[in-house]
């Protein structure tokens, strides 16, 4: 009877150091990052003021972006 116990401790503790041997440890290849979409509420609380940095026209209040600046008006104005 001992014998059967020691049996099924041994059988048990293979299984699960052959499963913790199988994990992987290296890190997954990075995933191609999407941009994030904002919901219209977001859109309009996060726009910059005028004279703020920006990347493009739809981060700012005036909807000008210029040399990296919210502008207020266009230079042909």
């Amino acid at each position: 009877m001992h014998c059967w116990k020691m049996m099924a401790v041994f059988l048990l503790c293979s299984l699960l150091l052959s499963q913790t041997h199988g994990a992987s440890l290296h890190q997954r290849q990075p995933r191609l990052t999407r941009q994030r979409r904002m919901t219209p509420f977001w859109r309009g609380v996060s726009l910059r003021p005028i004279g703020a940095s920006c990347r493009d026209n739809s981060e700012c209040v005036t909807m000008l972006c210029r040399k990296n600046r919210c502008f207020l008006r266009t230079a042909s104005e």
